[in-house]
């Protein structure tokens, strides 16, 4: 499967302003790029990238005062197969976890589990097998929150969401996320593309969308608690603790969105 993908992004800064993106494919699918997948700016301003602590790619552009256009069209190929189900083992013992995952077991900005201990453990302390307790997380997560565009908060945290109930794709899988963290399974945040691939579209406009990965069985496999069944067409485009650490743009001053255009559709064959 060839999947189009791209964006039309415009900030606004009444003065010069340094900012960082995190809006190019994760390198860990570089090889799957069949077009470049390269950011150009109107004006046309000087950038470079570097990848970050996550190993992911970030760009750095120091913009003018005045409107920016960011965009970027590429095409990807994809296996075409929905989310792959992890398999019903028991979660991996913390002394047995890599190094390097240790760190999605610990409250962050937006996961804020150490508010969230008792009620996880009330909740899901009796299930067995890692795969069970991930999937029961997600059954909870996704009947909780109603997905709401209108009702979108940059500060809310995970126990907000649990609280207020409302939310959207970054407040299922936080949620999701601190839960998981709770039952000692690490879990980390992902941004990326998501299509309407396979199933109905959706009314709202394009966005870039977010969601769970959850470490079992020596591997992380995918957690979405929003849509809460297997997608297909998923591009991922930054990992992190957090939101916070995949933030699509940092501004150093004031840079005000004027144009937020997001596209992901199967490419049409002979098109």
């Amino acid at each position: 499967m060839l999947i189009e993908a791209g964006f039309d992004i415009a900030f606004e800064c009444p003065a010069p302003t340094p900012m960082l993106l995190q809006l190019k494919v994760h390198p860990s699918r570089d090889a799957d790029l069949l077009t470049p997948d390269r950011i150009a700016s109107d004006p046309p301003l000087p950038m470079r990238d570097y990848l970050d602590l996550f190993g992911n790619r970030v760009t750095r552009v120091d913009v003018p005062a005045g409107l920016v256009t960011f965009s970027d069209h590429f095409v990807i190929a994809d296996s075409g197969a929905p989310d792959e189900t992890p398999p019903d083992v028991r979660t991996t013992s913390i002394a047995d976890l890599p190094d390097d995952v240790l760190l999605f077991l610990v409250s962050s900005r937006y996961c804020d589990s150490d508010k969230l201990a008792d009620f996880a453990w009330a909740q899901f302390g009796k299930l067995s097998g890692g795969a069970r307790v991930v999937q029961a997380i997600s059954d909870f997560v996704h009947a909780k929150i109603r997905f709401s565009y209108a009702d979108a908060r940059s500060t809310r945290c995970a126990s907000d969401s649990m609280h207020e109930g409302i939310g959207v794709c970054r407040d299922f899988a936080h949620l999701a996320i601190a839960l998981c963290r709770c039952m000692n399974i690490p879990a980390r945040y992902c941004t990326g593309y998501l299509g309407d691939i396979g199933v109905p579209p959706d009314v709202n406009p394009g966005d870039f969308s977010g969601w769970a990965e959850v470490f079992l069985d020596g591997r992380w496999w995918t957690m979405d608690a929003r849509h809460n069944h297997p997608r297909i067409g998923r591009i991922v485009m930054g990992r992190g603790r957090d939101a916070a650490d995949v933030a699509m743009s940092t501004a150093f001053g004031v840079a005000n969105l004027k144009r937020f255009e997001v596209m992901t559709d199967e490419k049409v064959e002979g098109r």
